[in-house]
């Protein structure tokens, strides 16, 4: 796999994991970069991006043009005016917030509705919008704000419904992998598929042009090693992501009373420490993040 993200073929040395793990890369299908987001990075990279044409290029899909609209009246972004038109949300979200907004709208879209993953859906929207009013109470640090953790939130587990059409009875190494109290989710993963969904995840942010920092905080969500202070596999960026996100989950899951995991058991400590929160932290955050775990409609 080179810088871009993509599956290139191993060299004669490489090691027979890598080679295997390549080779399933290979197999499982990463779904393409939509033509929209070329188009948009294409006009943003110009010295004086043309709104205009943004603007028509959102609104020719209407699900989408009212997607982004409703993004940038989020109550999380704390925006004091509201957007009426596409033109109006890209003005105040900035291109580089609403790239990465229409890039989560998408992603639902390039997956077939099926009634099993509604609640990984649902799910998903919940973890995301409760990261970014996670920044609003923690305050931006290491460079993550709002909309960061938020678009983190939305892909950190995209590599589940890739496996789910490719891998037969995923469903049921899911089931496996929250259930284990020892093992990171990843390692019970592999134990059972050729590879997770952290990796194939980290490889389709990196071909959908999500930033570095994204890409490899998906890649490392589960890994406990990350957490802990003076270990340096990533940045501290893609780290606090990691942390901010695993909270998310945890208070979704606290006041939802849904798809309990083990995850908090085993990452909640060094979630705690590096985010600056204790126990009773935690529980007021439990205490105050109920309008933000209920707020995905849309």
């Amino acid at each position: 796999m080179n810088a871009d993200g993509e599956v290139v073929s191993p060299q004669p040395d490489a090691p027979p994991l890598q080679n295997a793990l390549e080779d399933s890369l290979r197999d499982i299908g990463i779904p393409p970069r939509p033509a929209i987001l070329d188009r948009i990075g294409a006009e943003m990279r110009k010295p004086e991006p043309d709104f205009h044409y943004l603007t028509a290029l959102i609104s020719a899909d209407v699900a989408l043009a009212a997607g982004l609209v409703k993004t940038a009246n989020s109550p999380y972004f704390g925006l004091r005016t509201r957007a009426k038109t596409v033109m109006q949300a890209l003005l105040m979200l900035g291109l580089n917030i609403a790239s990465r907004a229409v890039a989560g709208l998408i992603l639902r879209q390039v997956f077939p509705p099926v009634p099993a993953l509604m609640r990984f859906w649902d799910s998903s929207a919940r973890v995301a919008r409760t990261s970014g009013w996670l920044v609003g109470e923690l305050g931006v640090k290491d460079h993550v704000r709002t909309d960061e953790a938020y678009t983190f939130g939305l892909f950190r587990d995209c590599g589940i419904p890739i496996l789910m059409a490719k891998v037969a009875n995923y469903a049921d190494v899911l089931g496996a992998a929250n259930a284990d109290a020892q093992r990171p989710f990843t390692v019970v993963e592999r134990s059972r598929c050729p590879t997770t969904h952290a990796l194939v995840g980290c490889v389709m942010a990196q071909n959908w042009w999500l930033p570095e920092e994204l890409s490899m905080a998906i890649r490392h969500h589960h890994d406990p090693l990350v957490l802990q202070f003076g270990i340096t596999t990533i940045s501290a960026t893609s780290t606090r992501l990691v942390a901010i996100s695993q909270l998310a989950e945890y208070l979704v899951q606290r006041i939802t009373r849904q798809s309990a995991t083990r995850e908090w058991d085993k990452l909640g400590a060094g979630c705690m420490a590096l985010l600056g929160l204790d126990g009773a932290g935690v529980e007021l955050l439990i205490r105050d993040a109920s309008d933000a775990v209920a707020d995905v409609a849309g």
